[in-house]
């Protein structure tokens, strides 16, 4: 990926809006693999008149399989105000994910506790009391039976299946979050290797069938509510 194919979607003075690609990491350590922090910084540096390295802070983040919009901050105040909004639930952070099977209602809001295993890089679902739990909540309902956001007729899958849609609202930001509460309701995600058991047996494509296709917040500076949303993937 490309500077000159990046997905923008606004850029002002204060904030970056973007759509980051699956496959792509929101932020990496690893030394040579592009990340969206690297790659953003590159392009405000070649549009920017001073030269130097810009500010750039993550103030979110998307699991590397999962494609969806993201916005960055482009100064420390922009960052401070978009971290109140995020830690108050100010972000409205909405997520369509393709499933295997049936949630239990049409509708619910689903709460656990989960933890995270850092040298598998997984998290599960755990009782309240167990070290490192936290609580994770969101709210999901079907919006379609069939394809949706997700364009199914570019060669995704050798046989296209015929999956539920969600519409995922999240109210926390757990690590991995909708893939092990959803997978713990009985309706993992499509293509998600690490909680689909049935992933590693489908043919085609394996990329995960979770977006994040809505943001809405205020802006930091102006408080005019912000809202992006992408028809198709």
């Amino acid at each position: 990926m490309q500077p000159d194919t990046l997905n923008i979607l606004y850029e002002d003075q204060e904030i970056l809006v973007c759509v980051k690609p699956s496959g792509i990491a929101t932020q990496s350590r690893s030394i040579g693999n592009p990340d969206m922090v690297s790659l953003l910084k590159n392009h405000i540096y070649q549009n920017q008149p001073a030269k130097g390295e810009p500010y750039l802070a993550v103030i979110h983040r998307l699991d590397q399989p999962v494609t969806g919009i993201l916005v960055f901050a482009k100064t420390p105040a922009a960052a401070k105000e978009l971290n109140r909004q995020l830690q108050t639930q100010g972000f409205g952070k909405y997520y369509r994910a393709l499933v295997d099977g049936y949630p239990p209602k049409e509708e619910d809001t689903v709460e656990n506790y989960m933890v995270k295993n850092g040298k598998t890089n997984t998290s599960r679902i755990c009782d309240k009391n167990t070290e490192g739990a936290k609580n994770a909540r969101l709210h999901y309902k079907i919006v379609e039976k069939g394809q949706g956001i997700f364009n199914l007729g570019r060669g995704i899958f050798k046989n296209p299946p015929s999956p539920i849609e969600l519409e995922i609202h999240l109210d926390t930001g757990r690590h991995h979050q909708i893939r092990v509460q959803l997978a713990n309701l009985g309706c993992p995600i499509i293509g998600d290797t690490k909680y689909n058991p049935n992933a590693g047996n489908t043919s085609g494509w394996q990329q995960i069938c979770l977006c994040a296709y809505r943001l809405e917040f205020q802006h930091p500076r102006t408080h005019k509510p912000m809202s992006f949303r992408l028809s198709t993937i």
